[in-house]
């Protein structure tokens, strides 16, 4: 029992001695934490206010560095941007350089098709020329054969002069018997000696025999001339209509005005783009160069060149260029002069007062409005044609209706769309007889200039009517000092020839007159010196239509009675 009641306050002893143990413990730490806090504040004020110290010194450090750094990348940022502007400066120019060279290979591809274009008209050009060679080569074999028929004619007629020879020989001796008689008789009739008798009848036969030849000879070159003459017409007429080369108009481009020379650039559009379209849709080529404030479309086609006018117009007004308001421009531009040029025809028809002409011709008639010859408007001529005619017909007593119907379309062949390898007088009168105009009028229209007979009145009436209104001083634009110097240089070219005593230009300088010394210039002669006037003419000349060239050979024989 003790020793549990011992055993218990030993226990109770060491649980009070813990117990105290841990409140000393714990109060002494409690003092030295307190310490410890007022030792960590200190070394943290300390650490603070040197930290503070560290950081004014190191922040100084650090803005000087900074600055330091913010200048050297200020520099590099101007030696950048510098190397920027030259890269810019030097991009500038490559694209400059590039466009440049956009042009030019542009302006190359536009020179290969020109040269694709003139190859190809080579070599048509080329089979044309094989066409007329081989037409040329059965011209020969046929003037072969006319010559060889001229060969046997001209055996015949030797034949018949060697025939007429002999019969001259029997003559020749049945005068010779005669003569004797004729000799015996006068020497008993006249007292005549035979010498005497003989002088006087060979003086005769002379004269006989000379009147006899001459008229032979004269009748032989006629017919010779008349023969030769016709066929030469033949083949000249047949070589100039196979061999003469078109005529361009005169007038081949067209100016569009434009605002700003700004316009240029959007005619021509990214990589030429829009004027490749507008070329295309037209058929015209824009020269876009460095005239100010102008663009210039060039092409053959008046009616085209027209329409790409009127087109690039509305274009430029409008402000919106691309390739579908392009064809959507030119396809209106189109459809206005295709029904201004129908407006044109029906207006001629009812001023000239002609009735039931087809609708063909009538279309045909207001394209005549964009064709020019020399300067001269077709529709303008041909209008002024038919008035002359008409006035001719009624003058004459014949039907000025046809003749003003006749002369309204001799010309009409000018304007079909179609290549066709013929003259104009020929396709006009095929049109006509196609839309069944009046024979007269056909032949009319077709022989205008010679190409076939004129079968009708109204044909020459035509022909004058025409002549009269092309080759006047004045109808073709030519100005009155260079017309002037025209007939003077083709008066002095046929003034050059020997031989030649007076020349004179008439008709408006379609025919020149050449008077030559007889004693000089033999008929022959006379017939060769017109064949090279003619060729001097032409090689050294330029002038509308042809020169009729006329050489006149005039002997006066003078006498006087006393």
């Amino acid at each position: 029992m003790e020793l549990m009641l011992i055993a218990g306050l030993m226990v109770l002893a060491v649980s009070a001695g813990i117990v105290l143990d841990r409140l000393l413990l714990t109060r002494i730490g409690e003092n030295v934490l307190k310490a410890a806090r007022m030792r960590a504040q200190q070394i943290l004020a300390q650490a603070e206010a040197e930290a503070h110290n560290y950081r004014r010194e190191h922040l100084e450090q650090a803005e000087m560095a900074l600055q330091q750094q913010r200048e050297a990348f200020e520099q590099e940022q101007a030696e950048a941007r510098k190397a920027l502007q030259q890269a810019q400066e030097r991009l500038i120019e490559r694209q400059e350089a590039l466009n440049r060279r956009t042009l030019r290979v542009n302006e190359r591809e536009k020179t290969l098709a020109k040269a694709a274009e003139a190859i190809e008209a080579l070599r048509r050009e080329a089979d044309a020329q094989v066409r007329q060679a081989e037409a040329l080569h059965q011209q020969v074999q046929t003037l072969w054969e006319t010559l060889q028929r001229q060969q046997a004619m001209l055996e015949q007629r030797t034949r018949e002069l060697s025939d007429l020879q002999q019969a001259l020989t029997q003559k020749q001796e049945e005068l010779k018997r005669l003569q004797e008689e004729q000799l015996c008789k006068l020497e008993q009739l006249a007292s005549m000696t035979r010498q005497e008798a003989r002088e006087v009848l060979l003086a005769q036969m002379v004269e006989e025999a000379k009147l006899e030849a001459a008229s032979m000879i004269k009748e032989i070159r006629d017919e010779a001339r008349m023969k030769a003459n016709r066929e030469a017409r033949k083949i000249i007429l047949t070589a100039i209509q196979r061999t003469a080369a078109s005529h361009a108009i005169e007038n081949t481009v067209s100016v569009v005005n434009i605002q700003s020379d700004e316009m240029k650039g959007r005619i021509i559009g990214r990589e030429g783009r829009n004027i490749r379209a507008f070329e295309a849709a037209t058929g015209i080529e824009v020269i876009v160069d460095d005239t100010p404030e102008a663009v210039i479309l060039s092409g053959f086609n008046p009616i085209r060149r027209e329409i790409a006018r009127l087109a690039l117009t509305k274009l430029i007004q409008d402000g919106r260029i691309h390739p579908a308001r392009i064809e959507e421009v030119v396809e209106k531009a189109t459809a206005e002069i295709e029904e201004e040029i129908l407006e044109t025809g029906e207006r001629t028809v009812i001023e000239l007062n002609l009735h039931g002409m087809h609708p063909e011709l009538i279309r045909l008639i207001g394209r005549m409005r964009y064709r020019t010859s020399y300067g001269q408007n077709l529709l303008a001529h041909s209008i002024e044609t038919a008035r002359i005619a008409s006035l001719i017909a009624a003058e004459l007593g014949l039907d000025a209706a046809k003749a003003r119907r006749a002369g309204l379309l001799h010309d009409i062949g000018k304007v079909v769309e179609e290549d066709i390898d013929q003259p104009h007088a020929l396709v006009g009168m095929e049109l006509c007889r196609k839309y069944k105009e009046d024979p007269e009028v056909c032949n009319a229209v077709g022989a205008h200039h010679d190409e076939i007979e004129m079968t009708t009145l109204i044909a020459p009436i035509v022909q004058a009517a025409d002549a009269i209104s092309g080759a006047r001083p004045g109808a073709r634009r030519e100005a009155l000092e260079a017309y002037i110097k025209r007939l003077e240089k083709l008066e002095a070219l046929a003034s050059s020839f020997a031989g030649v005593e007076r020349v004179y230009a008439i008709q408006a300088g379609r025919e020149v007159r050449v008077i030559v010394n007889h004693s000089l210039v033999s008929d022959a002669q006379a017939e060769q010196l017109a064949i090279d006037i003619a060729k001097k003419i032409q090689s050294e000349m330029q002038y509308p239509g042809q020169i009729k060239v006329t050489v006149i050979r005039e002997v006066r024989s003078v006498s006087y009675a006393k």
